[in-house]
C-alpha cells in the first residue's frame, strides 16, 4: 500500500495555552518548541501574535530558532492580526499564517453580526493579504461542524482560489460524532471543485470525548493534516491528543493509508515536559503517556506478556520513550555533565546567573537524592526559570509540626523584597498551616483554585512537584515548586505563584479561536 503523508500540526503552544492556568513564559514556550522539533512535528503553532506583547515575542523567538518544523501564528481574518503575525514570523526558516473566521449560522448572526456574503469577502481578503507575506497560508472555518454544507463549499472554493494551501475544518465546540464528521469531510473534498489544490485538515475538541475518534475518521475520509496537542491539552475538555493520533496511525497500518514523520521515541519526554511546565498532570490511565499505560496488574495479563508481549501489548513502551535514557546524573556529576545533559534535553539559559542557580539547585537535590532523572531536571529548570519572573517573595526557613490530635503549626521565615520576616500559623493540615502563614505577610487577596502534588519520578525519595493555581482579578497563574520534602515544595509553589502575580508580563491569554 502506498502511504500518503499525514501532517501533524501541533497547537500546544496556542490552543493548549488557552486552558485556564496553562499560560507559559517565552522561555517555557521555547523549551516546548524545541521538544516538538525533536519530535519532528511538521507544523508548530507558536501562538496568537496579536493577542499580547508576550505572545508576539514568543512567536518571534520560536520562529528564529526552529529550523526543522514550520512555525505558524494564528490570526483572525483582519489586517492588524495578519500583519502582526507576519512580523513575528519574519525570520522563520519556514512560516505559515493561519487565519480564520466563523462560518456557522449561529456565529455569523450573533458573534460576527455579518451576512454570509460579507464573511466570504472578508475571508478571501484575509487569505490574499496573508499570501503577500508568506506562501503557506491556512484558512479555518471556525465552528465547521455546525456550518451549512453548501456555504462551506462556497467559502472553501473561494479561499483556495485566493491562495489558501490548507483548509482546516474545526469541531470548535466538540459537537461532532465520528460518522457524521468523517462524512462531512469526505463530502467537502468530493464537492469542492478545486479541492485537489489544498490539503484538508481537522481540529477537533474533546467536549464529548470524541476528538481523537473524529480526527481519525476524518483521516479515513481524506483529511491529510490533523491539529492536536501534547497530552490533549486545551481549553474546556481539551483537544485531540497528538500521541494518540500518531500511535493509532502507526499501530493500525492495516486501517490507515497514511504515515507521519514523528519520531515516537520522544513522545513521553515531550509529554513530561508539557505537564511539568503547565502544571497539568497526566492521568495514570492516559493512553500512551500515562504511568499505567503499559502496566499489567492482572495475573493472566502478566503471564501472557511474559510468554509473548503481543498477547496484551499492541505497542512497545520503549517505542514511545518509556525507560529511555532516564538515569543521567548523581551527586558527583560536575557542571559540564549537568550542562551537557540539559543541552541534550533542549534546555538553554538566557544568563549565566540563571545557569548558576540551576546548578546550585541541582547540587542541593543531589545531596538528597542519589539518582537524578531527566524528569527531575525538567522540574528543576521549570522552577528556576519561573523564579526569574519576580523574586519579591522567597523562602528562607520553614518548620512544620504535625501531631495526631493537635492542630498542625507552621513557622516560616520569608524574604520579602530583600527583607526577612518571621511568621507562624495553625491550619487544618500542614499545607494549610504553611499557606495561612504566608498569607499573613502577603495579604494577596487571591483565590486558591488548585493544589496538586505529583511524584516527579518513582520511589520514596522522589521529588514532589507541587502546582498551586491562584486567581486574582481575572488573572490566573500556576506556581510550581519541587523538593523531596512536599511541604517545602508546597511553600515554594505558593510563593512562586505570588511572584508571578507581581509580574505584568505573564497574562493568561483570553483571545482564541478555532
Amino acid at each position: 500500500m502506498t502511504r500518503e503523508r499525514l501532517i501533524i500540526f501541533d497547537t500546544t503552544l496556542r490552543d493548549g495555552e488557552q486552558s485556564p492556568g496553562a499560560s507559559m513564559t517565552r522561555d517555557e514556550k521555547l523549551r516546548i518548541a524545541r521538544a516538538l522539533e525533536k519530535l519532528r512535528v511538521d507544523v508548530i503553532e507558536a501562538g496568537f501574535a496579536i493577542s499580547s506583547p508576550g505572545d508576539f515575542e514568543a512567536v518571534k523567538a520560536i520562529a528564529e530558532v526552529i529550523k526543522d518544523s514550520t512555525v505558524c501564528s494564528l490570526s483572525r481574518a483582519v489586517r492588524p492580526d495578519i500583519e502582526r503575525a507576519a512580523e513575528a514570523l519574519k525570520k522563520a526558516n519556514s512560516a505559515r499564517i493561519h487565519t480564520f473566521i466563523a462560518t456557522s449560522p449561529i456565529h455569523m448572526q450573533y458573534k460576527l453580526q455579518m451576512s454570509p456574503d460579507e464573511v466570504v469577502s472578508q475571508a478571501v481578503s484575509a487569505v490574499k493579504l496573508a499570501r503577500t507575506f508568506v506562501s503557506d497560508v491556512e484558512f479555518s472555518l471556525e465552528d465547521a461542524s455546525r456550518s451549512e454544507f453548501d456555504f462551506m463549499c462556497r467559502i472553501i472554493d473561494a479561499v483556495i482560489a485566493a491562495g489558501a494551501g490548507t483548509i482546516n475544518l474545526p469541531d470548535t465546540v466538540g459537537y461532532a460524532e465520528p460518522q457524521q464528521f468523517g462524512a462531512m469531510v469526505g463530502s467537502l473534498i468530493e464537492n469542492v471543485a478545486n479541492a485537489d489544490k489544498a490539503i484538508f485538515s481537522v481540529h477537533c475538541h474533546n467536549d464529548l470525548g470524541l476528538a481523537v475518534a473524529n480526527s481519525l475518521t476524518a483521516v479515513l475520509n481524506g483529511a491529510r493534516q490533523v491539529e492536536c496537542t501534547v497530552n490533549g491539552l486545551g481549553e474546556r475538555a481539551g483537544n485531540a491528543s497528538l500521541e494518540e493520533i500518531v500511535m493509532a496511525v502507526r499501530t493500525r497500518k492495516d486501517r490507515f493509508p497514511v504515515e507521519t514523520r514523528i519520531d515516537p521515541g520522544h513522545i513521553v519526554p515531550a509529554s513530561r515536559l508539557v505537564s511539568s511546565i503547565t502544571g497539568f498532570p497526566v492521568q495514570p490511565n492516559k493512553a500512551i503517556v500515562g504511568a499505567n499505560a503499559f502496566a499489567h496488574e492482572s495475573g493472566i495479563h502478566q503471564d501472557g506478556v511474559l510468554k509473548h508481549r503481543e498477547t496484551y501489548e499492541i505497542m512497545r513502551a520503549q517505542d514511545v520513550g518509556w525507560g529511555a535514557n532516564r538515569l543521567v546524573l548523581g551527586k558527583l556529576s560536575g557542571r559540564a555533565a549537568f550542562a551537557s545533559r540539559l543541552e541534550e534535553l533542549g534546555i538553554t539559559f538566557d544568563s549565566k546567573e540563571e545557569m548558576n542557580l540551576a546548578f546550585s539547585r541541582f547540587k542541593e537535590l543531589a545531596d538528597k537524592k542519589r539518582e537524578i532523572y531527566d524528569e527531575d531536571l525538567q522540574a528543576l529548570v521549570s522552577e528556576v526559570q519561573m523564579a526569574e519572573a519576580s523574586e519579591k517573595y522567597a523562602l528562607s526557613r520553614m518548620e512544620v509540626l504535625s501531631r495526631t490530635g493537635q492542630a498542625p503549626h507552621a513557622e516560616l521565615t520569608l524574604r520579602i523584597s530583600g527583607r526577612e520576616q518571621a511568621v507562624q500559623s495553625d491550619g487544618d493540615g500542614p499545607v494549610d498551616a504553611v499557606f495561612k502563614a504566608i498569607e499573613k505577610l502577603a495579604h494577596s487577596q487571591t483565590n486558591l483554585q488548585l493544589y496538586s502534588v505529583n511524584a516527579v519520578t518513582e520511589g520514596t525519595e522522589a521529588q514532589g512537584e507541587v502546582t498551586v493555581r491562584l486567581e486574582k482579578g481575572g488573572r490566573i497563574v500556576n506556581g510550581q515548586g519541587a523538593d523531596t520534602d512536599v511541604l517545602v515544595a508546597s511553600a515554594r509553589a505558593y510563593l512562586n505563584a505570588l511572584n508571578l502575580l507581581e509580574s505584568p508580563n505573564r497574562l493568561h491569554p483570553q483571545m482564541g479561536g478555532v
